[in-house]
């Protein structure tokens, strides 16, 4: 009689723990600095003020709510796309501010885009670059 085999065990991720935002946060950083994110940029991409952005540049993160959770998933998904789409690491990490001729952009860059303040402006940049991918999430 042979043995049931069982699924591998997935790793789980509090999404809730303070462990876990600087995680994501420390991404967040590399991600800023490869596209050269002024603290303005990264105020309006993260969905933040002023006060939470140098508190957790400072080190003092707390657990993140689910909007800047929701923001930084869209973002990492945009980041990771553009390294599929362009490999030549500089060549991704230009494309978001240079001037995009897509009709979803109209002539401005895919950071302006992103930098319309809404979750939905990171949600449709992500989408483009995915179907770009062809379909693939």
């Amino acid at each position: 009689m042979s043995a049931k085999r069982q699924p591998p065990a997935t790793a789980s991720v509090d999404l809730d723990s303070a462990a876990t935002a600087a995680a994501a946060l420390r991404t967040f950083w590399r991600l800023a600095e490869a596209w050269q994110l002024k603290p303005a940029e990264q105020m309006t991409l993260l969905g933040v003020g002023r006060s939470a952005l140098y508190q957790w540049k400072a080190g003092r993160v707390g657990p993140l709510d689910r909007h800047v959770l929701e923001r930084l998933s869209y973002l990492f998904g945009i980041y990771a796309a553009l390294q599929l789409l362009l490999p030549e690491g500089e060549r991704a990490d230009e494309w978001v501010r240079r001037p995009n001729s897509a009709p979803l952009f109209n002539g401005q860059s895919a950071l302006q885009r992103m930098l319309g303040g809404q979750v939905a402006d990171l949600y449709v940049v992500r989408q483009y670059l995915d179907a770009q991918r062809g379909g693939k999430a």
